[in-house]
């Protein structure tokens, strides 16, 4: 068993390394700080839907979970930090919003695992879920509209790299870009301009890439 603050993990035959993360469900309570969530006549997501993720409630996680490090936060000094993982897996739901999120999230590490780690899956998850909200109809998520929205999210991540801010979706004052060099985001975005370029004017990309 190796030492931690708040967690435990065990090394099994010196080759792995399991971690256990100390963790509460919140059902049917949602946290003040993200209680402005669902922003106002924005058609999506539906109240329904609202209802159901609210239900459904978040987790508080160990604030040393490796992974939440560059993720959830709270306040400085806090021992738990908020986790939304449930409620962006039942918002992603329908439409082509699952498959979207699998290609970004291919494309990141085959073209984006950059020295310092500037764009995460995280990153993605995060501006798919805000691209969302910019289209909020459902046929606007069909198969065929698939390469104009992660266009759209690509865009969004190349402003938000050279702006050196990435607000989380339910925690807007949050900064998931906290913490990362200058420097290894303008390269960052210099790398996503590149592979939007190749998107944009090339029909087939997403068959090469």
């Amino acid at each position: 068993m190796i030492a931690d603050t708040t967690e435990v993990k065990l090394r099994i035959r010196e080759r792995y390394v399991v971690q256990i993360t100390p963790a509460f469900k919140c059902s049917g309570v949602w946290p003040r700080s993200a209680a402005h969530w669902p922003i106002p006549h924005i058609p999506w997501p539906h109240p329904n839907l609202v209802a159901e993720v609210k239900t459904e409630g978040f987790d508080l996680l160990s604030k040393e979970s490796v992974a939440l490090q560059g993720k959830q936060s709270a306040m400085e000094g806090d021992a738990w930090v908020l986790s939304f993982t449930e409620a962006e897996t039942r918002l992603l739901q329908g439409g082509c919003r699952r498959k979207c999120l699998s290609i970004l999230k291919t494309l990141r590490d085959r073209h984006l695992d950059l020295p310092g780690n500037p764009v995460t899956s995280y990153h993605m998850k995060t501006l798919l879920l805000h691209e969302c909200e910019k289209h909020p109809l459902e046929t606007e998520w069909d198969e065929i509209c698939l390469a104009d929205r992660i266009n759209g999210i690509f865009l969004q991540l190349i402003s938000c790299l050279q702006c050196r801010r990435c607000p989380h979706y339910f925690l807007p004052n949050l900064d998931l870009f906290k913490g990362k060099s200058p420097s290894g985001l303008e390269n960052a975005a210099k790398q996503v301009w590149r592979l939007t370029r190749e998107l944009l004017t090339n029909s087939r990309a997403l068959e090469k890439l």
